[in-house]
């Protein structure tokens, strides 16, 4: 059985064909169409099929494939309600190791000891790291045949750990504050180089801000950073990411202003009112999945615009070869150069009028 238009998704569905079918319920993780869960579904009629995704944008568009069929069920985390008895886990491989890590661990620890686990990738995108950590999980790992320049990782004999190893945590001391990170977070338990370089500028901050708003949150630390420098501000961190919004949560109860920073998950400033935020964070990934792609960046800052009362601030990272700053004027209003060293450049935005 082919899903038309994925190669990926082909696979793991002719792999998944291709096994017994073994009585339980199905998994499927980080499909983002609701081909692979229909497709899952088709090849084992009348078994549960239970489904999760870090994304919230391709959880929509899975939630929205997939209605109307029974069988299927979307799920938030990665527990028991989602994989106990699981006796069939199919997954689109994520592009960190440390995503990949803690969806095995989770595996490994809740579902039936006789499933097996097919991931599946394009080849360009995966590694040799991948199969090791399935290994750390699973006793017996092994690669399917290609096709279409994508492949399949084969996992079975789970190696249940007592407990998950997720959210891991790290201490940095140049910013005095405590990261957790889930596996999905980009940077993990470290603070990435842009987002360090911004938060030098805290103090910089326009002091009368109330409402501000981390855009792309990932781990927190910036949302963090605002809610100490600000004490008077109520600070809003938002990423379409379930793991950044688990990691950002947690980051910010650990460094004591969780009274004071919402977490949510959504798209964009989704549900944020127009000219209602005095300040924006942001430093916005210059990537989509595993390719260059400034697109998502341009609807943040887009998006951060509209929500910015006239006179509010948008505060930017970005690596210094892109070409943001015309963009910003733009979209935004006047923007100047604040900081810049040989990665990154930090620039402040005041919304017109």
């Amino acid at each position: 059985m082919e899903a038309l238009g994925d190669p990926v998704d082909g696979i793991l569905l002719r792999e998944a064909g291709a096994l017994a079918a073994a009585p339980g319920p199905v998994v499927v993780l980080e499909d983002a169409s609701g081909a692979l869960s229909t497709g899952v579904a088709a090849l084992r009629p009348g078994v549960a099929v239970r489904v999760q995704v870090d994304a919230w944008t391709d959880q929509q568009a899975v939630a929205a494939a997939v209605a109307g069929v029974p069988e299927i069920t979307l799920l938030e985390d990665l527990g028991h309600e989602l994989l106990g008895g699981a006796v069939l886990v199919v997954l689109r491989l994520p592009k960190g190791l440390a995503a990949l890590d803690e969806m095995a661990g989770a595996v490994a620890r809740w579902a039936d000891p006789s499933v097996v686990v097919l991931a599946g990738g394009r080849v360009k995108h995966m590694s040799r790291g991948m199969n090791d950590v399935l290994a750390r999980h699973f006793g017996v790992v092994r690669a399917s045949l290609g096709a279409q320049k994508s492949r399949v990782l084969v996992a079975r004999e789970p190696r249940p750990a007592d407990g998950g190893r997720y959210p891991v945590v790290g201490h940095d001391a140049e910013l005095g504050l405590e990261v957790h990170a889930h596996g999905g977070a980009f940077a993990g338990p470290s603070v990435d180089l842009g987002t360090r370089f911004l938060a030098g500028f805290a103090g910089s901050l326009p002091a009368d801000a109330r409402r501000v708003v981390d855009l792309g949150c990932g781990t927190g630390v910036l949302a963090v950073t605002a809610a100490r420098t600000l004490p008077e501000a109520s600070v809003l961190a938002l990423d379409v990411s379930r793991a950044a919004v688990l990691s950002a949560t947690a980051t910010a109860a650990a460094n004591g202003v969780g009274d004071r920073v919402e977490v949510r998950r959504g798209h964009l400033l989704a549900g944020v009112p127009d000219a209602d935020v005095d300040l924006v964070l942001c430093n916005p990934p210059f990537h989509r999945g595993n390719s260059r792609d400034s697109a998502v960046a341009f609807e943040m800052l887009a998006d951060a615009a509209r929500a910015l009362r006239p006179g509010g601030e948008l505060w930017t990272v970005y690596n210094s070869h892109l070409p943001y700053l015309r963009t910003l004027r733009r979209l935004v209003g006047s923007t100047a150069v604040v900081g810049q060293n040989t990665g990154f450049t930090v620039t402040r935005s005041v919304r017109s009028r």
